[in-house]
């Protein structure tokens, strides 16, 4: 058994898709109305079919997990993130821990919790 994908749901997949791609370059792979699959195994499912499969609400900034990527250059990467979504939400700004690595934390448009890090 392998994993195969990372599902993520969305309110509006159309901009999820174009933040994902705008900021990390994802493009789409393959898009089955409502559940789009980009590279790299990200799946964005909208959010009125996770309700109804599940019978559940959808918890924006839950924290219950992140999706994480690596950056080397991440003052660049802070500055790119600034100018194309400068409203985006922080859930901790760039820092360095004390091992060397930076990092930067930051909700979706949808509240799911990112993290980009130095590799």
């Amino acid at each position: 058994m392998k994993l195969k994908n990372i599902l993520i749901v969305v309110k509006d997949v159309e901009r999820s898709r174009r933040f994902y791609h705008d900021v990390f370059g994802l493009e789409t792979a393959r898009d089955y109305d409502g559940n789009v699959i980009l590279t790299e195994g990200l799946v964005l499912q909208d959010e009125t079919i996770w309700k109804e499969t599940l019978k559940r609400d959808v918890i924006p900034e839950s924290n219950s997990c992140e999706l994480y990527f690596e950056e080397p250059d991440m003052e660049a990467f802070v500055q790119k993130l600034e100018t194309l979504y400068p409203s985006v939400r922080y859930v901790s700004r760039l820092t360095t821990h004390s091992w060397g690595q930076k990092v930067i934390r930051f909700y979706d448009p949808d509240g799911n919790l990112i993290e980009v890090g130095t590799p």
